[in-house]
Parts: C-alpha cells; sequence; structure tokens
C-alpha cells in the first residue's frame, strides 16, 4: 500500500497508517523528526535506510529526498524544525533517542498543531522540543547504501539468505572476489565491518518482523541468530528493551 506524496505538503502533521505502507520519496525545505508512537518506521534515501521503533526517532535534513515505509499498524508523527536548526551538522539522516520528555512533546506538537496554528504557546511548546532534541544521543541504526557493484552483489545475497550464517570468507568466494577486498569495501562504503553490517541487517529485519506480530523465536531464526536468547541480547543491547517486552525510552 502507498501513499501519495500529497500527504507530505507539510513536515508536521500526524497520520495512522496500515502496515507496510509506503510514502513515495518527496523533499521538505525544514529538516524533519519522524517518529512512531506506536510500530515501526523506516526511511530511505540516496545514501541508505535508517530504522526506529518506539523509542527513537529519525532526524531528516532539509532539502533531503527520502521514502518513508512503516511496518505494523503505525501513528506516524512528523515534525518540521527550522532549516538553521541542524545540532549535528549531518548531510543525512539519523536515529536518535526519544525520552519519555520528547515523546510526548512529539504527540502533543504534532496533535494539536493545528489548532494552535501559529500561536505563541506553539512557538514555546517547538522551542522545548527542539532543545530536547539536541540533547538527544544518536543511535548507530541504519544500513548504508553500497556503491561498489561487488559490495553491492555481496550485500543482496546476505539479505536474501539472512537464516544463514554466511562468514565473509564464503561470502567473498560465492560474490567472486576476495575477503580482503570485501573487508575494505565494508570499511571503506560501510564505515563498519561485514559482521556490523550483519547484525544492522538483521535487527531491520527483525523489528519489521516483530512489528508483523511474528513470534520472537522465529524472528530470531529467520534472521539468522543461533538461538532467541543470543537474539533477545542484541536486541535489548541496541534498542533498550527486549523483544517482546515493554518499548520504553532510554
Amino acid at each position: 500500500m502507498s501513499h501519495a506524496d500529497h500527504y507530505w505538503e507539510t513536515a508536521t502533521l500526524v497520520l495512522a497508517l496500515p502496515s507496510r505502507s509506503v510514502i513515495a520519496h518527496h523533499v521538505h525545505d525544514e529538516h524533519q523528526l519522524v517518529y512512531a508512537s506506536q510500530g515501526v518506521i523506516s526511511v530511505t534515501t540516496a545514501a541508505g535506510t535508517w530504522v526506529a521503533p518506539s523509542n527513537r526517532g529519525i532526524w531528516i535534513p532539509a532539502g533531503s529526498s527520502h521514502q518513508h515505509r512503516v511496518h505494523g499498524p503505525t501513528r506516524l508523527h512528523g515534525v518540521g524544525l527550522p532549516p538553521e536548526a541542524n545540532p549535528w551538522g549531518m548531510p543525512t539522516p539519523a536515529v536518535v533517542s526519544v525520552s519519555p520528555l520528547l515523546r510526548e512533546l512529539i504527540v502533543r506538537y504534532t496533535e494539536a498543531s493545528t489548532a494552535m496554528q501559529d500561536s505563541a504557546r506553539k512557538r514555546r511548546l517547538l522551542a522545548v522540543l527542539l532543545d530536547e532534541v539536541f540533547f538527544s544521543p544518536q543511535q548507530p541504526i541504519r544500513l548504508p547504501a553500497p556503491v561498489d557493484s561487488r559490495l553491492a552483489d555481496a550485500c543482496a545475497r546476505v539479505e536474501a539468505e539472512l537464516a544463514t550464517a554466511i562468514d565473509i570468507q564464503d561470502l567473498a568466494r560465492i560474490s567472486g572476489t576476495s575477503a580482503r577486498t570485501l573487508t575494505r569495501l565494508f570499511k571503506e562504503e560501510m564505515a563498519m565491518s561485514y559482521v556490523q553490517w550483519r547484525t544492522q541487517l538483521r535487527l531491520y529485519h527483525a523489528t519489521r518482523m516483530l512489528a508483523d506480530g511474528m513470534p520472537v523465536g522465529a524472528v530470531a531464526h529467520r534472521c539468522g541468530w543461533k538461538s532467541p536468547s543470543s537474539f533477545v541480547a542484541v536486541f535489548r543491547s541496541t534498542f533498550g528493551y527486549t523483544p517482546g517486552g515493554r518499548r520504553s525510552s532510554q
């Protein structure tokens, strides 16, 4: 299911979306913070994909063409932020922690934005929201887009066989290159090791499957973990809660 671009003529809004909805590529003149108070959201640009469950948000710089996908029934909030307010000076999106206070600010601001119009109250609320965003730590939950054709082919093979733990030597062999070359390409293009990238890929798919209601054990198996307990440990370390637990913000 897809939604047309006119839903996103403004960067500040709230939408209730069914699972697997897609919002086509579009651009805002403002920066935007997107947050799912229910469900999981991913943002894709030419530079890669970022994913956020309900204790994370995604910062999207102004002028960046991006696409949204949601996983599970999702309540999606978008907050438009001034073009001059970029705390990290980054040209690509970033995943940030959403504290309990920031969550309530986002929900209140987006749900009451139309009623408040351009009131002094709205400006004060946005000022507090901005302050919270600027002090929110970034989270390394991303899937960079490979450029080199050898790396792109290797990444596609791993994703196609997600349940199989392919080491880099075997991946190099079936991709027709060398382990040394792949190791270098992951470092240069992804700024992470193969194992780190594979974990990010597994977590990305795991959050999507969990949002669609798949049991934890099945998710662990389909995403290539040796056991549900090892999956739970990695998931909790990354997101701050267990796959079957309550999604409390850090």
